[in-house]
């Protein structure tokens, strides 16, 4: 089969998009990071199982199914989907009156994750992918820095060997501290000899799985030293096999999934927004295409595994992608790779887990949360754009003190009211002749310069629409009454106008009958077809003349020299 025979087949079944091509000599590279990826990888989804609330094994399970279906549907040749941090403390959070761990709670989890897919299919087919640009890299620094700020604060019992407890921060600190006496110094040394051989080994090289190797020793230690005896808590039995496969043992009713509806959504959104981050930026890295919807469907195939088979909801992760990508990892075969290495654990090596001290992956966890918690991103946007950082701190803030599924509602909305603040007051121009170069050049509309006497060249910077209707009527207005000399032709540059909606059109004839009535002719240049069809159906040409749109300003000046005054 040739290449063309492949793109063909690709577009018609959008299989192995994330796999083929590949060199015969590219596998065992692809091999030996997928096995890196699981050296990994594992420790950490362990660790999410407890920012999620779900057994240990349900995090391994999100490494085998899940991971190999979006490995065969997905676009992305790059992205590594399996549980993530943000997704883990948002199912945690909405899921928080239902006791953790229980066969109900993992249930209720996995109907999570089908309702997840659901929405992610469903964007497939409507073709929604492009809502992913509507959380602002601002809003999104903002969210996962409060969500690494609670997971890391979450983690602070297990680390001391104490129970904790509380929904809010306050009540949080106020257990922590109240248990201050109860801590159990084994747990704590654990935790800190954890922290500091994942920390020594990214201090000399981000290679090193400092997280597996710190987890494989404590297990190796606890069971010569039997760390049961001391106190110290461990994971204690974790099922070996194949995870079961069927839909959530759950009472399935409307009302259920209209109570699941607002945390599915979170879901949803962080996963479209996160997944498709990490994939276009890994694309762009190696000059690669990425189908934004396809990757849709992958994704939400991978959550209907996810919910099939005993687990909960997955996401692209940022983290994972960039282990497979240091590794030398540049398709999805890594993926399946590290799929099979967990299969094995799963089947031979689940004993060697019992024995591993909770307090190890406390530590994991809380470093996994300090690494969310992006400081150098606020500092910079803090830098660069100031209302911006505004932004990433409230919504950080109310991801910390209310709630991450409040926290996602809040990012999307201040990323669209930040869209709006900075778009509708759109930054428009005058058009002139430089004297002294005889070029043209742009002027800021308060220093109105004037093509030729009596004629004015304004350039409407965006769409116009209810929400800059305004802008364009006072700044025309006041064109015409400041204009010395006085003008006899006003022109609307509109080369940058996408569409007009109804509020605007009536403003626009608001203008037109204002200028009429002080002599002033109002024309148009480059107007894009499709918006002077919609000028049409306002009938605003039927109204000003078709006399009245030009194909250029050089046509506009032209016309205004051989008459002074355009009929």
């Amino acid at each position: 089969m040739n290449g063309t025979e492949k793109q063909f087949r690709n577009k018609r079944f959008p299989l192995f998009q994330g796999i083929l091509p590949i060199k015969k000599s590219d596998i065992s590279t692809e091999v030996m990071a997928g096995i890196t990826l699981a050296a990994l990888a594992i420790p950490e989804v362990m660790g999410y199982t407890k920012i999620a609330g779900t057994p240990v094994v349900t995090g391994l399970y999100t490494l085998l199914i899940p991971m190999f279906l979006y490995a065969i549907f997905g676009s992305s040749r790059h992205l590594v989907v399996a549980a993530d941090s943000a997704t883990a403390a948002i199912l945690a959070a909405g899921l928080v009156s239902v006791a953790k761990g229980s066969h109900e709670y993992v249930a209720l989890a996995g109907v999570l994750a089908l309702m997840s897919a659901g929405l992610l299919i469903f964007a497939r087919v409507v073709g929604l992918g492009f809502m992913a640009d509507f959380l602002s890299r601002t809003v999104l620094i903002g969210f996962l820095t409060g969500v690494g700020f609670s997971v890391a604060l979450g983690e602070v019992p297990g680390m001391l060997g104490i129970t904790g407890g509380g929904v809010d921060l306050v009540h949080k600190i106020t257990n922590d501290l109240q248990q201050i006496s109860q801590i159990n110094f084994y747990d704590l040394a654990i935790s800190m000899i954890v922290i500091g051989v994942i920390l020594g080994s990214q201090k000399f090289s981000k290679k090193i799985p400092g997280a597996f190797m710190a987890v494989v020793g404590a297990v190796v230690v606890s069971w010569l030293f039997d760390f049961k005896k001391h106190g110290v808590h461990t994971l204690g039995d974790v099922p070996q096999g194949l995870p079961v496969i069927g839909l959530p043992n759950v009472h399935w009713s409307f009302a259920l999934v209209l109570q699941m509806l607002p945390t599915a959504f979170s879901m949803f959104v962080v996963i479209l927004a996160q997944s498709a981050a990490t994939s276009r930026a890994y694309a762009a890295r190696y000059n690669e295409s990425f189908n934004e919807n396809i990757d849709l469907l992958g994704l939400g195939l991978a959550n209907v595994g996810a919910a099939l088979s005993s687990t909960f909801v997955v996401n692209g992760s940022p983290t994972k992608t960039e282990m497979v990508d240091s590794a030398g990892g540049r398709s999805q075969l890594s993926s399946i790779v590290t799929s099979l290495v967990v299969l094995l654990v799963l089947l031979f090596f689940t004993d060697l887990l019992t024995n591993m001290p909770s307090a190890v992956l406390s530590a994991v966890v809380f470093l996994i949360g300090l690494q969310l918690v992006d400081i150098q991103g606020m500092r910079k946007v803090w830098r660069q754009r100031q209302p911006e950082f505004w932004v990433a701190l409230v919504t950080a803030v109310v991801v910390v003190l209310v709630g991450v599924e409040q926290g996602i509602v809040i990012a999307m909305v201040l990323s669209l009211m930040e869209h709006v603040r900075r778009s509708y007051r759109s930054q428009n121009v005058v058009l002139a002749i430089d004297k002294s170069t005889g070029t043209w050049r742009i002027f800021p509309v308060t220093e109105p310069q004037q093509v030729k006497p009596g004629l004015l060249l304004y350039r409407f910077a965006h769409t116009i629409y209810y929400a800059n209707a305004q802008q364009l009527f006072d700044q025309v207005i006041g064109f015409v009454e400041g204009a010395e000399p006085p003008l006899s032709c006003l022109c609307i540059d509109a080369s940058a106008v996408a569409d007009v909606d109804f509020s605007a059109a009536e403003t626009l004839r608001e203008i037109f009958c204002i200028l009429r009535a002080r002599g002033v002719r109002l024309v148009w240049a480059n107007v894009i077809d499709s918006v002077k069809a919609e000028l049409d159906k306002y009938e605003i040409p039927k109204l000003m003349g078709e006399d009245a749109f030009f194909q250029n300003i050089s046509d506009v000046v032209d016309f205004y020299l051989k008459d002074k005054k355009p009929k």
